[in-house]
């Protein structure tokens, strides 16, 4: 298939509008227009690429109303990406039309440009946030992956383990005014490491795992833990 295939399709779509449709004017691979209304300007090519996107946002300089035409595609990599190809396009104020060639051609709009307005996710930034404000240090390096992250959760759980590792096992009550986390027993009793079991009604004991987490924890990240109180709001489990 050639980019030009994609050319009649389009132009017999927009012209059952109504619009009068050229093609190649300037650096547009497509422009119609319709009585007085804004120009559309179509922009092509045979795959959804950071190249294509880069034309739409450079035709959107000259003109509001930006398409990018591919053709439709049966390959799973479309079907995974669509709604993060579409969420861009919606950002970045483009349309997005979908187009079959040969027999059956046709073109399918699955987005119309327009201004976009994002709605926030305030329950999400609010748990980063928190999550920014209760986590100790620095102790992730940014861009690895494949490894178990550190997190304000992991790090108040740490706490509760030195407080069992040194004292034995203990009432929760003890070992959250111990160690500074309010939520110590709904943190033990939840274990989502591992770490801990219950050896009678409200009281814990450290796990050979937990004793294992926290032979393999730096030291360094320990004694920050034990200078630094927890932060008093609900733990997430991470």
């Amino acid at each position: 298939m050639k980019e030009s295939d994609l050319y009649p399709p389009l132009k017999t779509y927009l012209e059952a509008q109504g619009y009068e449709v050229k093609a190649e004017i300037g650096a547009c691979d497509l422009m119609a227009r319709r009585g007085d209304e804004p120009p559309v300007i179509v922009e092509m090519k045979l795959t959804f690429s950071l190249a294509l996107v880069m034309q739409g946002v450079a035709r959107q300089a000259m003109f509001d109303h930006v398409y990018l035409a591919v053709p439709v595609s049966a390959e799973r990599g479309w079907k995974l990406r669509y709604r993060d190809i579409i969420r861009l396009c919606r950002r970045l104020g483009l349309g997005l039309l979908a187009v079959r060639t040969g027999e059956g051609a046709g073109v399918e709009a699955h987005l119309d440009p327009g201004p976009y307005a994002p709605r926030k996710n305030l329950a999400q930034a609010g748990r980063l946030l928190r999550e920014f404000d209760r986590r100790v240090g620095d102790p992730n390096l940014g861009g690895v992956t494949g490894v178990t992250r550190m997190t304000a959760y992991r790090q108040d759980a740490l706490r509760c383990a030195m407080i069992l590792e040194t004292a034995g096992p203990a009432r929760a009550a003890v070992v959250a005014k111990a160690s500074g986390v309010a939520r110590a027993g709904t943190l033990m009793r939840d274990d989502h490491y591992g770490w801990f079991e219950r050896v009678a009604r409200g009281t814990y004991a450290l796990t050979p795992k937990g004793v294992t987490a926290l032979i393999g924890a730096h030291r360094a990240t320990l004694g920050a833990l034990i200078a630094t109180p927890s932060v008093a709001l609900p733990p997430d489990p991470a």
